[in-house]
């Protein structure tokens, strides 16, 4: 006659994850916005019913930190999912500068994308005959406050900073938490720093990163195939990440990104349907470009999804040479004899089951009954 009492109080007892069945995740991320695979990817993790986010933590990474966190506050009122807290994380890498590397461009070639800290300058022309010369632009600092198209959030960050909010999660909920990195790892080197078993304390991080042998005609990635921005932001915070003790490291490379698309079809499919998440995308998310972060989390959901893994130890070039940020990769006989991690790369996808699954994720319901701002 006792025995529902003694389970009530069992479920109250037990963790999250044992109480509700739900996975539990910390989103890290470069949070810029509006619509694109940063917000996107949050979105797969916010949509799942089968997921409980205890919080997203925002980087500097394809644009500012304070940008960022606005961006996210407004997408989680728009979605009705105001219950997850936002947490500002690192303004600048732990080591590259944006100085630096300007000044280095010149030795070492451009890359493909700078995120935060803009694209190649215009060309104007010069003489006649000479190649253009580039046009400086004005770019906006860490600090500017730019209007946002979808309108200012009004809900606030918590009042802490990213590192030390990842380790009271993961501390909060031992071997329950995964981390999901969709920007550059800084906020994560740092938690490392600070709590050196923080790491193992989680069951693994899933992480948009690294760069293998993408086969495209895409120059960004053909000429440069170890060149992936995310590393290549903070190389001294991706190394750190690497080198942890995590239970498993899971890497959404290049290599499988740029393998799904996000095409026309897929938003005009969304767009039918009128639920929150998926009115966003069809005002937001216009640009045609490759799932990065998407993928990394549909793959955490369904693993199935990924036809094709390869086992390296994996790190990360710091030499601050041509190839500071390139990813580094070795088979067990030949990596060095340093402490490094194996983690498991991404190389290939089911393209219509990953497509399948993320069109309904972005269609469906919020898994919440919180209200949506307008």
């Amino acid at each position: 006659m006792f025995r529902p009492a003694l389970l009530l109080l069992c479920a109250a007892l037990a963790g999250p994850a044992e109480a509700t069945g739900k996975r539990l995740v910390l989103i890290d991320q470069d949070g810029s916005g509006p619509g694109g695979s940063n917000m996107m990817s949050m979105l797969v993790l916010l949509q799942s019913p089968e997921v409980e986010v205890l919080g997203i933590t925002i980087v500097t990474g394809n644009a500012w930190r304070d940008d960022e966190v606005r961006h996210t506050l407004r997408l989680l009122e728009l979605v009705g999912r105001t219950d997850v807290p936002v947490v500002p994380g690192a303004v600048f890498p732990l080591v590259r500068t944006q100085e630096e590397t300007r000044l280095a461009t010149p030795l070492v070639g451009q890359v493909g994308w700078l995120g935060a800290w803009g694209q190649k300058p215009d060309a104007v022309p010069t003489q006649p005959g000479l190649v253009d010369a580039p046009k400086p632009k004005s770019l906006p600092g860490p600090y500017d406050r730019l209007p946002l198209a979808e309108g200012e959030p009004h809900t606030r960050p918590l009042a802490e900073d990213a590192a030390h909010f990842l380790i009271r999660q993961v501390r909060a909920h031992p071997h329950e938490v995964t981390i999901y990195a969709g920007g550059p790892m800084t906020d994560i080197a740092l938690a490392i720093a600070i709590d050196p078993e923080f790491a193992a304390l989680t069951r693994g991080i899933v992480l948009m990163g690294g760069s293998l042998n993408p086969h495209t005609e895409d120059a960004e990635f053909a000429s440069s195939p170890r060149h992936e921005f995310n590393f290549w932001f903070d190389p001294e915070a991706a190394r750190i990440m690497l080198r942890a003790h995590w239970p498993r490291i899971d890497v959404t490379t290049v290599d499988v990104s740029i393998k799904a698309m996000f095409t026309e079809a897929m938003l005009t499919e969304i767009a039918r349907s009128p639920n929150p998440a998926a009115r966003y995308i069809a005002q937001y998310s216009q640009e045609r470009y490759y799932l990065w972060d998407e993928l990394a989390a549909c793959a955490w959901l369904d693993p199935s999804i990924i036809t094709k893994t390869m086992d390296f130890y994996m790190d990360v070039d710091v030499s601050h040479g041509p190839s500071y940020g390139d990813t580094l990769t070795w088979s067990r006989v030949l990596k060095p004899a340093v402490d490094l991690q194996l983690v498991h790369a991404q190389v290939d996808v089911d393209l219509p089951r990953f497509t399948r699954q993320f069109v309904e994720l972005m269609s469906a319901p919020s898994p919440r009954a919180a209200p949506a701002a307008r």
